[in-house]
Order: C-alpha cells, then sequence, then structure tokens
C-alpha cells in the first residue's frame, strides 16, 4: 500500500477519520428561554447594537477569540502545490495548535483561486467575522502582495505565519546562541541561504531584532543576493540592504567566515562548505524533512545546531510564535502586528529558557507551557507601545 493510500490501520488515518475540529457551543440550548435568548427574539436587540457600534462586535461575538486560517494550497509543508482540498488536513492542523497552545479558536479557510486579486477580495469579504488573519502555504512571491495588501485594507492583525512564525523563533534562538557563546547579535556574521517567504522574513526579522545588515549575505538558487544582479521586488530590496562587502558566488563563498548559517532553502549544503564557517559558529538548517546539512555533520564543525525537526535537539517550531503572538494581538485588539511586536514575542521566547541554556537547549519545547502566555503578554504590551491596540 503507498503511503498516499488510506490504511484502517495506520494511526495518521485512524486520527483524521472524520478530521480533526468541530464546532462546540459555548451557552446552553436546554429550554424555550435558552432559545430566546440565544436566538430570536434575544439576539436581534445585540444585532441593532452593534449595527450602532460595530466595535461591539469584539464584545458580544466570537472575533475577539477567532481567526481565519487561509491558504490557497500552493505551497504546502514539504508537498508544494498540492490545492485547496489537500491542504485542508494541514490547516485544520494548525487550528488545533491555536486552539490547544494559545486558546484562540482559528477556521480553517481553502480557497480554490490561486489568483492574487482573487485572494484578497475573498478574505476582505470575509473579514467582518474574524479577529485575525493567520495567511498559510501560499507561494512566494504572491504571498508577499497578498499579505501586504490585506495588511492595508484591513483593520485587524494579518500574519503569514511561514514567514513571520520562522522569523520570530530564529530570532529567539539565535539571541540565546549567542548568549550562551559570549557573543553579541550585532557582531555576527549572517549567511542566509533560501530568499523566498522564510529567507526574506527571516532577514528582515534578524535586522530588525539587532543584527548588523552590512554582515548579512543572502543566497538564492542563483548565488549570492546583492547589487551586481537584476533583481525585483523583495530580492532587490534584500540586495539593497544586506551584502556590504559585494560579495559575489555561491553558498560557499557566502559562508566563509560566516558565524552564523541560517538555511530555509531546501537546497543542500556541502559540509566543506559548512567548515569554511569562523570557529564557534551557529548553524539553523531548517528544511524539513531533510535539512540543508545533517545536523550531525554540521556539529562536527560549529558549536550550536538548531533544525525544524522534532527528533534533534533546538527545533526551531512555529507554533512556539504564532499561537501567542495571536492571542496577544487579540488581547489588545490589535489593528496590525508591527514589527516591535515580532521582536517583542521572540524576546519572550528567548526568555522563557534564558536561565538554563545549553547547546541543545536554546528554545524551548513547543510542548512547553510557559511559551504562549509568555508571548501573548509581551505582544500585547508591544502593541500597546507601538500604538496600535485598541484596549
Amino acid at each position: 500500500m503507498s503511503a498516499s493510500t488510506p490504511d484502517p490501520a495506520d494511526p495518521v488515518f485512524r486520527l483524521h477519520l472524520g478530521g480533526k475540529m468541530a464546532v462546540a457551543s459555548t451557552v446552553p440550548l436546554t429550554s424555550r428561554e435558552d432559545l430566546s435568548l440565544a436566538y430570536t427574539p434575544g439576539v436581534a436587540r445585540v444585532c441593532e447594537a452593534i449595527a450602532a457600534d460595530p466595535d461591539l462586535a469584539d464584545d458580544y461575538t466570537w472575533v475577539s477569540h477567532t481567526v481565519a486560517v487561509v491558504t490557497d494550497g500552493s505551497a504546502v509543508l514539504g508537498l508544494g502545490n498540492i490545492g485547496p482540498r489537500a491542504a485542508l488536513p494541514v490547516m485544520e492542523g494548525k487550528a488545533v495548535l491555536f486552539k490547544q497552545f494559545g486558546g484562540v479558536d482559528a477556521v480553517p479557510v481553502c480557497l480554490d483561486t490561486q489568483d492574487v486579486d482573487e485572494i484578497v477580495a475573498i478574505v476582505r469579504a470575509l473579514a467582518p467575522s474574524f479577529g485575525g488573519i493567520n495567511l498559510e502555504d501560499i507561494s512566494a512571491p504572491r504571498c508577499f502582495e497578498v499579505e501586504r495588501r490585506l495588511d492595508e485594507a484591513l483593520s485587524i492583525p494579518v500574519f503569514h505565519d511561514d514567514q513571520h512564525g520562522t522569523a520570530i523563533v530564529v530570532l529567539a534562538a539565535l539571541r540565546n546562541a549567542a548568549t550562551l557563546l559570549n557573543r553579541k547579535l550585532g557582531d555576527l556574521r549572517v549567511a542566509v541561504s533560501g530568499a523566498g517567504a522564510a529567507g526574506v522574513a527571516v532577514t528582515k526579522m534578524l535586522v530588525a531584532g539587532g543584527v548588523n545588515p552590512d554582515q548579512v549575505v543572502v543566497c538564492d538558487s542563483k548565488g549570492i543576493i546583492g547589487r551586481h544582479r537584476e533583481l525585483t521586488g523583495t530580492k532587490a530590496e534584500l540586495a539593497e540592504i544586506t551584502n556590504a562587502e559585494g560579495r559575489q558566488g555561491d553558498i560557499t563563498e557566502a559562508l566563509r567566515g560566516a558565524d552564523v548559517l541560517v538555511g530555509v532553502s531546501g537546497g543542500q549544503i556541502p559540509e566543506a562548505a559548512v567548515a569554511g564557517m569562523a570557529p564557534s559558529g551557529i548553524v539553523f538548517a531548517l528544511a524539513n524533512p531533510t535539512p540543508e546539512v545533517h545536523p550531525e555533520v554540521a556539529a562536527r564543525h560549529v558549536a550550536v545546531v538548531a533544525t525544524g525537526r522534532s527528533d534533534y535537539p533546538n527545533q526551531i517550531n512555529n507554533v512556539l510564535a504564532f499561537p501567542g503572538v495571536f492571542r496577544g494581538a487579540l488581547d489588545s485588539r490589535a489593528t496590525r502586528i508591527t514589527d516591535g511586536m515580532k521582536v517583542a514575542a521572540a524576546d519572550a521566547i528567548a526568555n522563557v529558557v534564558a536561565e538554563s541554556l545549553t547547546p541543545e537547549a536554546i528554545v524551548p519545547s513547543p510542548l512547553d507551557p510557559r511559551v504562549a502566555p509568555a508571548v501573548a503578554e509581551a505582544v500585547a504590551e508591544a502593541a500597546r507601545r507601538d500604538g496600535v491596540a485598541r484596549r
């Protein structure tokens, strides 16, 4: 039986039978009085109040604790463009993670279109039903435009987790790795392998968090990004803010003398390139299921290694970020998610294990119950500090 054929004896298929989530009522419906309060005629009074003051929807509907998990199925996990129906199990999974770790209700919304204009129009039309929009598994470069346009159009938080969730946890991990090695973020020379959604967001987040952009080199499949190349869009932006030395070549050249490698490309990096890094280096090889460099190989040459996998130490897992980020944004009724809120989230994640750092534990476990509340509190405070909170 092939891996894609349902096997009733397979625990994965057994768990998914009937889906992983359902809708549950939060109010009793056992009497005529219950019905009159929850539905007609009582509900009309609430509707009239919201019509007069739309902000009351935050108090008297589910929007204060509910987000939409929106995808077009174009870049699902390591599966690629498998479409909206096949993406639904992943979106259900995301929704239950929201609930389990952040106490946030989430609704999968899988769109049968990959047209940017249509995605933006549909999400804008759906937005009154939700307190936030989590964009998921939308391929680059379309994801950048979708997020930008929705962020400009809506007065609720819009967050593309493949970009910013990864970036937040990378910054948290790098903060702690640098502390462990008695280094300062501003002194680190960083090579980022990958210039897709995650690579762009990681680069910008590291700079926002204190890494010197002049000391950052980003590579795509054609080599080092810089002003020597004809580039457009987000890659042109990266060329303007990174690679101050004007380096040219491939990932081996980018890693020559580098203190940090952040791999978010899926492409394989030869051991010789890692061996060319500076002493006491840091490698985050985050491609799943096959890291850019095997962690045991990387460990021969550097001091700290992290991956995206759960079977190795230091898992860089988005679940450390997005539940708390949205919980904090919803609690503060933020109108958007700022860079300050994302940096605050990274600091909160790092601080959870700041007193017990080892090379094998620079980030908390994804199951650590301390993480989401700490992130939520920090994000809410940052929202108020940045002037985007409505309470």
